[in-house]
């Protein structure tokens, strides 16, 4: 026996209101993407029902939440920026405060810029794409240790017929030596390896190896800090994503590493998330 759209709605709220932060959204999106429609269209044909495979598959994806495993998981995607990313589970889930990372990025690449720039540790190549969408004319060099994220990556630039970028395994630097570039971003793993978000949240369920940094999160980011001269042109960009209170030491990796016109931007709650620095100037 079915049920209509508006009924299925209230009764998972209801489920995930224990293990959701936000369950009535996680309900909609769960629903949306059984269906294959908007969230609007939901709100739009509340009485519409659901039956058969449709509703086992709606209850199946609820049951799966309420475990705790991520809503981008469940339905293989998140949007960021204003793009829609595949995600599986060797990939992390893009998150709003990286879009920080590619706005500072953009800031310091002009509109018509034929640069080559590199990505390092892509995963879903979130941050590669978005940039080689907004700078066509730059050519975007994303690397990954994890094949299976590398895959994720390629699927997504081929969805967005994105032609601009290539992918190159690999950990860091170490597929690309012998290159220079006039921009290196990075959104590596920064969380202390005891801290106890990582067992906690949509967290538990990515991959490890992309999140922890290290007895003090900063493991990841001193190795590329220190190699990152070498592969920047004279007066490059070097920008990272690091954690909430770690933006005093990042500064200060910088500064030890020769980099110049060091800042660090904010973000929406008000923490230090991405650090930069200028190479040779």
């Amino acid at each position: 026996m079915g049920a209509a759209i508006i009924t299925l709605l209230h009764s998972a709220t209801r489920e995930l209101a224990s293990s959701s932060p936000s369950p009535r959204l996680d309900a909609e999106i769960l629903l949306a993407n059984v269906l294959e429609m908007s969230r609007t269209q939901l709100h739009a044909h509340p009485q519409r029902r659901l039956e058969g495979d449709k509703l086992r598959h709606f209850a199946a994806l609820v049951v799966a939440r309420r475990k705790g495993r991520p809503v981008a998981y469940l339905t293989g995607a998140r949007d960021f920026w204003s793009m829609t990313f595949k995600v599986t589970a060797a990939t992390l889930i893009p998150r709003p405060e990286t879009e920080l990372l590619v706005e500072e990025a953009l800031r310091r690449i002009p509109a018509n810029a034929h640069w080559y720039i590199a990505d390092l540790g892509t995963g879903s190549g979130a941050v590669a794409l978005v940039l080689a969408k907004e700078r066509p004319n730059c050519t975007l060099t994303a690397t990954d240790i994890s094949r299976r994220a590398l895959e994720v990556a390629r699927d997504n630039a081929r969805t967005m017929e994105l032609k601009n970028v290539e992918f190159q395994l690999g950990s860091w630097f170490t597929p690309l030596a012998g290159r220079r570039f006039a921009m290196i971003v990075t959104n590596p793993p920064y969380v202390p390896d005891a801290d106890p978000h990582l067992q906690t949240g949509d967290v538990r369920f990515e991959p490890r190896q992309a999140l922890s940094g290290g007895p003090d999160g900063l493991a990841a980011i001193r190795r590329i800090i220190l190699r990152a001269p070498v592969h920047l042109e004279p007066g490059g960009w070097f920008l990272t994503e690091h954690g909430y209170d770690q933006d005093t030491r990042v500064r200060a990796l910088l500064s030890a590493g020769g980099f110049s016109d060091i800042r660090t931007s904010r973000d929406l709650a008000g923490h230090g998330r991405v650090t930069m620095g200028c190479f040779g100037r």
